[in-house]
């Protein structure tokens, strides 16, 4: 079969490997649409496992069944989630799934930009999920990235009747100015430093968008009725987003923190007056069975609009150019692959 493997950005090339061999108790999946993650263009940290096969945003047909695998069978069109937990851990058990050392050890084989993945026992067990028949492939590539916004909001505790503020409006800024619009904000404020993006805040929901380059502080005072912001949602790895966020965060509103920055980058804290705001600061990271459960619910009732962010399709050949447009950041929004095209 094809598979595609990561050198870095602008060194993906097409494979030749054997299709995987299915156990007893695992499935083989074929693969119809996989998404590009802004993840997977993060070359300082997808460089360091080079040369790896990405793509972990998939949607696909069950092909083959182990004979002790019961509970799904040939042709069922199933997302298939990467990482999944052990649900047993003392991280699992408080709720902290993603931090758990089964879940960033896990993966199915070879990665989502291949032909077909074999899927491990264990994700078979947590990780395999029959899309409903409102959702198409493709959009069942935005199961994985809308679940870790539904965790994140989760986590953030937003709230109906919230002003919400999105620093930038990539994909997953798009997927929480939509998700915060479902959970019936009050506001919804977004930023970016591209005119492009901004159009598309605005076209999936924002209430005000704002150039980041300018005096969002004021902006946002001035699109908020002069108020600070009630949650904050950093999906940007850029240091002044930072600063911004903890400037705009109001008495007792949270910050969340969805994007990483590189190792080794310290991002100042104004500690005093956070203190004193009583101001709430979490990360999130991944999604586990529960944000991927509500995630197919809100794409299935049409809640969160996924299809129309996608921008370019490509066929496994052309996958360097998907690579090029999602690290370039410029004029696209999701990029999917399709390896049987």
């Amino acid at each position: 079969m094809r598979v595609a493997v990561y050198y870095r950005n602008k060194d993906v090339r097409i494979e030749e490997r054997p299709r995987p061999i299915v156990a007893h108790n695992e499935v083989l999946v074929k693969v119809v649409a996989s998404g590009i993650c802004g993840s997977d263009v993060m070359e300082w940290y997808r460089v360091k496992k080079a040369p790896s096969v990405l793509g972990h945003e998939i949607a696909g047909e069950i092909v083959e069944v182990g004979r002790d695998v019961r509970r799904y069978e040939i042709g069922d069109r199933v997302f298939v989630s990467h990482h999944v937990p052990c649900n047993e851990c003392r991280y699992c058990r408080v709720g902290y799934h993603t931090v758990c050392d089964t879940l960033r050890s896990t993966n199915f084989d070879p990665g989502g930009f291949a032909e077909f993945v074999r899927v491990p026992e264990i994700n078979v067990r947590y990780g395999l999920f029959v899309l409903p028949d409102e959702i198409s492939f493709e959009e069942g590539t935005f199961v994985e990235p809308l679940g870790c916004v539904v965790r994140g909001q989760r986590f953030a505790r937003v709230k109906p009747g919230e002003s919400v503020l999105v620093i930038g409006s990539g994909i997953s800024g798009l997927l929480h100015i939509q998700l915060a619009r479902a959970q019936r904000a009050k506001k919804v404020i977004a930023t970016d430093i591209k005119d492009y993006r901004l159009k598309a805040a605005q076209r999936f929901g924002a209430d005000q968008v704002i150039d980041g380059r300018e005096d969002v502080v004021t902006l946002v005072k001035d699109a908020n009725e002069g108020q600070l912001v009630d949650c904050v949602i950093v999906c940007t790895a850029a240091l002044p987003a930072f600063d911004q966020a903890f400037q705009l965060v109001d008495r007792a509103g949270t910050v969340l923190l969805f994007a990483p920055t590189e190792p080794g980058i310290d991002v100042p804290m104004p500690l005093y007056d956070l203190y004193f705001k009583g101001a709430r600061i979490v990360f999130s990271y991944a999604a586990v069975n529960e944000d991927i459960t509500e995630a197919m619910e809100l794409i299935r009732t049409k809640k969160v609009l996924v299809k129309d962010m996608i921008t370019h399709r490509f066929g496994l050949g052309d996958i360097q150019k998907g690579f090029d447009l999602v690290s370039d950041a410029d004029e696209s929004i999701k990029v999917i692959v399709e390896p049987h095209r």
